[in-house]
This record gives C-alpha cells, sequence and structure tokens, in this order.
C-alpha cells in the first residue's frame, strides 16, 4: 500500500477510534484513554517538519471538535509534534538522523518504550493542565496525567504489536 494513503488510513481509523469507542469509556470514572496520539508517534520523520505540525494540529483540532474541549489537544498534539525529533535525537545520542530509512518501530525496545512515554505523559500533562488551569488542581492533574498516560502507554504498545504483527 502506498505510504500516503496509509497514513490517511491511520488517521481516520485512529480519529474514529478516538471519537467513537474511546472518548466513551471512563475507567474508574475519569480514566479515557486518547490513543490518537498514536499517529504523531508512528509518521515517518521529516526533514521539514512543518508538514507534520499542520497534520498533528488537524488531529487534535479534530479531536476538540468531537470533545468540545477547546483546543487543548490540539496544543498537546503539536506540542508533541515538535518535541519528537529533538526527543529521537537525544535518545539516540545522535545529531543527524538518516530520514529516509529511520523508522521509529525500528528502534531499541527500551529506547522506544523511553520514546513513546515521554511523549505520551508530555501529551497528557498538557492535556489536563489546561483542561484544569489551576494550580490548586496540580493534584488532579498529576493523577490524571499519570493513570491515563499509563492506560494509554498501555494501548499503543498493544497497537504497535498489532501493526507490526499484520507486516
Amino acid at each position: 500500500m502506498n505510504d500516503v494513503i496509509k497514513y490517511i488510513f491511520l488517521f481516520i481509523i485512529l480519529l474514529l477510534i478516538q471519537v467513537i469507542v474511546l472518548n466513551n469509556i471512563l475507567f474508574l470514572g475519569y480514566i479515557n484513554p486518547l490513543l490518537y496520539i498514536l499517529f504523531i508517534i508512528v509518521f515517518p520523520l521529516m526533514r521539514d517538519r512543518g508538514f507534520i505540525l499542520i497534520v498533528s494540529f488537524l488531529l487534535g483540532l479534530f479531536i476538540d471538535f468531537f470533545l468540545d474541549s477547546g483546543g487543548v489537544n490540539a496544543a498537546a498534539t503539536l506540542a508533541i509534534a515538535y518535541l519528537r525529533l529533538p526527543l529521537l535525537k537525544g535518545l539516540l545520542r545522535k545529531s543527524e538522523i538518516d530520514f529516509l530509512v529511520f523508522k521509529v518501530t525500528k528502534l531499541p525496545f527500551a529506547k522506544l518504550l523511553s520514546f513513546i512515554a515521554i511523549l505520551t505523559f508530555t501529551h497528557h500533562l498538557i492535556v489536563f493542565s489546561l483542561e484544569y488551569f489551576k494550580f490548586t488542581e496540580i493534584l488532579t492533574i498529576l493523577s490524571r496525567t499519570i493513570l491515563t498516560g499509563i492506560f494509554t502507554f498501555i494501548l499503543i504498545i498493544f497497537s504497535l504489536l498489532i501493526m507490526n504483527k499484520s507486516k
């Protein structure tokens, strides 16, 4: 399958799964998995980061539109899309990455887990900080970030395993 079609399909599928299924799931009354960030994690690296920033912003904006959340998801997805390349360079201890052959799913397992965890918890911290936007709610922000982050992290790992098994 053509890569462009594959990523358009992934964008639409993750958006629909998030909006139709996952947004209606609340574990313990407040844990809502945010699987749509998987798109940003697996999207191929490019020398020009402008395209991924635009696509990530649109993904977050669509999620905000369906959740009526006022732009918090758009801000968070844009932030992790921006942090993705410097984070990879830091984890791999490289100043340059060969963009044509590099795939995130081919990272060593420990570095892949670190990459996913850092992006997931950063995204969730931004979302919940903007959602509550009060310093007095810091414990709520941290607890929701940690609990939702753990659940999202597990879902992302299982999704990556399923995606790689199908190849």
